[in-house]
């Protein structure tokens, strides 16, 4: 028998964006065209999700999900879910809600009927839904990248007694015409 599943979620609570505090490992930027994609997102449809937090011993409410949410505008209040996590859970949350959301396979007929059926006057947004599609199909079809070809190179390692060893080598055999490195482990 599995174990059950624990719930987590500890409360839900409205404060200013300004008030929580990012996590110092949030390891995602927000490039601009994502940041424009989010300001269209609120203008067509407003605020719909909530941003995920757990509690400090001092009462602060510090990010796990919502970074670009909360600096958009720090002034606006949002709902927050607070999480009943601790500093070590709350990193592997922070490695796992998007590449666990990034896994998962568009299918494509449906995908391109939800962009016939919702129309918006956003191009902000008509380009992020574009991406997604695109940046899931291209990883589908591509092909690894052949491994760069290097010629064959027929190299020697000589094991010197000492520094001094190694310098009066390389400067017999360079005189000689050979190609030589310094290498030390």
């Amino acid at each position: 028998m599995t174990a059950p599943i624990r719930n987590r979620i500890k409360s839900h609570r409205r404060i200013r964006a300004g008030d929580l505090l990012p996590h110092e490992l949030n390891f995602r930027l927000h490039p601009d065209q994502q940041r424009a994609a989010l300001q269209a997102l609120y203008a067509k449809v407003g605020f719909a999700h909530s941003l995920l937090a757990y509690e400090l011993p001092d009462g602060r409410l510090k990010l796990i999900d919502g970074h670009l949410r909360r600096d958009l505008d720090p002034d606006m209040e949002v709902d927050v879910e607070v999480l009943d996590v601790n500093d070590d859970e709350a990193r592997a949350l922070l490695l796992s809600i998007d590449p666990l959301a990034a896994l998962a396979q568009t299918q494509e007929q449906i995908h391109r009927r939800l962009l016939e059926i919702t129309p918006t006057e956003f191009e902000e947004l008509k380009a992020a839904w574009r991406m997604t599609a695109e940046s899931h199909f291209e990883a589908l079809s591509a092909t690894p990248p052949a491994a760069p070809q290097c010629p064959a190179q027929f190299l020697i390692l000589v094991i010197c007694r000492n520094e001094q060893h190694q310098v009066e080598l390389l400067n017999r055999l360079g005189g000689e015409g050979l190609e030589c490195r310094a290498l030390l482990s």
